[in-house]
């Protein structure tokens, strides 16, 4: 047995020529409250008025705003002036910045060891970890060479020389 699957589900069925039942009844209701409008009021204050109407049901229509209708823009703007709002503001950037001013304050009175950053490049990284290494093998590096200090706590390079490697 073969079943078919409904495919497109998405897309609503127009069922009023090219429109669909919503579009019907927003042009419909649009026109008929322009017309109910141009019957009541005097011509020239009822044109604007129902131009307006008609204009309003053709955008209920027809318009999309960010891919959503634009009755749910309606909506979202009518809650926006409804609802209360409630702003509250937050300290932590003013917490943050005065953290990095002690910080800073802190590391100002320690002796400055030449610790490269982090940078982009991964081969200039490389290749200081690299000259670096070759010089603790060498036995030329430096006290201040050995033990990098940094955001990861204080990491002591290990000292191994072909001497030291040769098992006894």
């Amino acid at each position: 047995m073969q079943f078919q699957v409904p495919q497109f589900i998405e897309v609503e069925d127009k069922i009023f020529g090219p429109l669909t039942f919503k579009q019907f009844v927003y042009i419909a209701g649009g026109l008929g409250l322009a017309y109910i409008l141009w019957r009541v009021l005097p011509s020239f204050v009822a044109a604007p008025l129902a131009l307006a109407t008609a204009a309003f049901g053709a955008a209920l229509a027809f318009v999309s705003y960010n891919g959503q209708p634009f009755i749910l823009g309606i909506e979202h703007a009518f809650y926006f002036f409804v609802r209360s709002k409630l702003y509250l503001w937050s300290n932590t950037e003013i917490q943050k910045s005065k953290t990095a001013i002690a910080v800073a304050e802190k590391t100002a009175s320690q002796p400055q060891v030449y610790v490269p950053h982090l940078s982009e490049s991964r081969l200039h990284e490389l290749a200081w970890s690299l000259d670096i290494k070759e010089r603790i093998a060498a036995g030329t590096a430096h006290d201040e060479d050995r033990s990098m200090t940094g955001a990861l706590g204080d990491v002591v390079a290990p000292i191994k020389t072909a001497r030291d490697a040769m098992v006894k």
